[in-house]
């Protein structure tokens, strides 16, 4: 199959690799000339593991390349996939699908024969029906099938995720559509991952209800931590004694800062105000979204009880800014939140992240950085945990504590046993414990 990707981004680059990876032939269009450029030198502009490789490979091989010409790309394709961005859109939360429709006049113009055009991007309920009225509008005559095809992929897991996902969802009504699709994802249902066929307004909604379920699950282990310390009680137990019940499963009830990144934040709200148009209120993912919010400068307030309840003029030492190990994404890190509580006490700010720092920078300011974790704890008053990125699991804890001015971890992760940092004469702060 002939494959276009419109966006180069995270969702359009993993995907076009992976499909390349496939066999397919695929084309990577993005209007920015300084990505695309670089993406032809190799470099790639995102950190995910294994990405380079699978990039460089299917280069090398032939079924993979990169232009900033939308034409050609879309005139030879059988498929072309909308995968631009979709961020929340300033002054209302509505998602933003200005890339979406602009792409779909785009490739309106340049269309021959019967092509599928698969939103990739996540969007709201209807969006493929405007995609398609677009079209339509644009080229009376052409012949097209409009499909949603949500992606589910994690930061940090994108490639296996993608390779062996829980389900491929493909939104159409269309057999000749249909068809494509299947031939397209058929190196996965040969492996037997599920292939659900369901409406494309279905589609849509499946990838906003995913997300939102996963936040609550998140969030409510969070607050039933918050219990676990006034009743003296240990979240992990807790955790690990309702994950075990098959109709709960133990995934995304680690409690924590509070969840961040590209997806829960945006599309949460974006299904708030779905729901608000449609007069069809979610009591239950408001409270998610307002819980979520509150917790994480609560966890800045945390660490300054920790410290003693004043933190002005005393350094903290901060591992970890991404909103997860495995990525470079900084978009609504709980970090951000726990070093501007931070510094609004007064509090100078030391931190090291092994991939986010060039981010970081971009978000947080007068924060000093530093290369390796070490160097960033020495002279500090505080140890705080707030990524758990895999380096950060094995500190030389005995090290650590000869190099901070005051033994005081603050694990808002639990990668440490209490009892052990005790033993070794820390004042330990975890979460629910």
């Amino acid at each position: 199959m002939r494959i276009t990707m419109i966006g180069s981004g995270y969702v359009g680059l993993v995907s076009g690799a992976c499909f390349a990876d496939f066999g397919h032939t695929v084309v990577c269009v993005d209007k920015d000339e300084r990505k695309i450029a670089a993406l032809k030198g190799g470099a790639i502009p995102i950190f995910e593991p294994g990405l380079d490789r699978l990039v460089s490979e299917n280069v090398r091989r032939g079924r993979l390349s990169f232009t900033t010409d939308l034409g050609p790309a879309v005139a030879e394709a059988d498929a072309v996939f909308i995968a631009v961005g979709t961020p929340s859109r300033r002054g209302d939360g509505h998602a933003d699908l200005s890339y979406v429709f602009a792409a779909a006049e785009e490739i309106a113009r340049s269309l021959t024969g019967y092509t599928v055009i698969v939103d990739k991007s996540t969007v709201p309920v209807g969006t493929g029906d405007e995609v398609e009225r677009i079209i339509h509008a644009t080229a009376p005559e052409a012949d097209f099938a409009v499909v949603s095809n949500p992606e589910f992929l994690r930061e940090g897991a994108a490639i296996e995720d993608f390779k062996r996902p829980d389900r491929v969802v493909i939104g159409s009504d269309d057999p000749r559509a249909l068809a494509v699709l299947r031939d397209i994802y058929r190196p996965l249902a040969i492996g037997r991952s599920p292939i659900v066929e369901m409406g494309r307004r279905a589609a849509e909604l499946t990838k906003y209800a995913g997300n939102a379920f996963l936040a609550t699950k998140i969030t409510f282990i969070n607050e039933i931590a918050d219990l676990c310390e006034k009743v003296g009680a240990d979240v992990q137990d807790v955790a690990r004694g309702i994950g075990l019940d098959n109709r709960i499963g133990a995934k995304f009830l680690h409690a924590g800062p509070g969840y961040g990144g590209s997806c829960f934040p945006k599309d949460t709200l974006a299904l708030l105000k779905t729901a608000q148009d449609y007069e069809a209120p979610q009591r239950i993912v408001e409270a998610v979204v307002g819980v979520n919010d509150n917790r994480k400068r609560a966890m800045g307030r945390k660490v300054i009880a920790a410290v003693g309840g004043d933190i002005r003029d005393k350094t903290v030492c901060v591992l970890g800014l991404t909103f997860k190990p495995n990525t470079d994404d900084m978009r609504d890190s709980p970090a951000i939140a726990v070093i501007q509580t931070l510094q609004d006490a007064g509090a100078h700010v030391h931190a090291h992240d092994p991939e986010g720092t060039e981010q970081a920078q971009k978000v947080l300011e007068n924060v000093t950085y530093f290369d390796e974790p070490y160097a960033a704890m020495e002279g500090a008053e505080a140890l705080v945990i707030v990524t758990e990125w895999d380096n950060f699991r094995a500190l030389d804890l005995k090290r650590v504590k000869s190099l901070l001015a005051a033994p005081v971890l603050v694990d808002l992760r639990n990668i440490y046993p209490r009892a052990r940092c005790e033993e070794l004469g820390f004042t330990y702060c975890g979460i629910g414990r």
